[in-house]
């Protein structure tokens, strides 16, 4: 078993997870200003990236636009992978490769703890990704733990680019907020990535 082929059924039973549903999970949260350069990529890239309809364009033109725009935020002291194996726990299906992963390290060439953001890319519905988001929030967890950094929480994101829903994973706690967030309220999207990295650097 992989990330992949978790069912939400199978990842809440197979770690004891409880869900915690919310609409507005994120509403007081402060938005963040975009830049005039990622503003000027979304203009340019999100027409395109939709009319390609490729999870590779809405990964490439749009999501990874987005995550970069929060290292430059906290001046590339966090590192971001993009399709990296993140093999924890085989024996759990803890293994696989992650769309995106944001740590509190600055190393870019392999992955250090304190993992604290997953991003799964989709082309469909943002509940096909939901399992799969989670299975990797617990292996974040588990690698954090391995290596000594227990942060609080650690933060997920299911997107298709122009649409974002959030969760948030402490201990066995997984707080999934209803709301989505869409491309046009990309202060809203920034302020909530950005503050999953803020909380874990105090």
């Amino acid at each position: 078993m992989a990330y992949s082929d978790f069912k939400l059924t199978e990842v809440i039973d197979s770690f004891g997870l409880i869900i915690d549903e919310a609409s507005g999970l994120f509403a007081n949260v402060p938005a963040q200003e975009c830049s005039d350069l990622l503003t000027t990529i979304l203009r340019e890239n999100v027409d395109l990236a939709v009319a390609i309809s490729s999870e590779k364009a809405r990964s490439e033109m749009i999501i990874s636009p987005i995550l970069l725009e929060i290292r430059r935020k906290f001046n590339y002291e966090i590192s971001l992978f993009s399709g990296v194996d993140f093999t924890v726990d085989t024996q759990r299906g803890l293994n696989g490769f992650c769309d995106f992963i944001l740590s509190l390290s600055p190393e870019q060439l392999i992955v250090r703890s304190p993992v604290v953001v997953l991003v799964e890319s989709k082309n469909e519905n943002l509940r096909s990704g939901l399992a799969q988001c989670i299975a990797e929030m617990i292996a974040a967890q588990v690698f954090n733990e391995k290596s000594g950094n227990t942060i609080k929480a650690i933060y997920g994101a299911v997107t298709i680019g122009t649409i974002w829903q959030f969760m948030k994973l402490e201990g066995k706690v997984v707080s999934i907020d209803l709301s989505e967030y869409y491309i046009k309220d990309i202060k809203r999207i920034l302020g909530i990535l950005y503050s999953a990295i803020a909380q874990n650097k105090l």
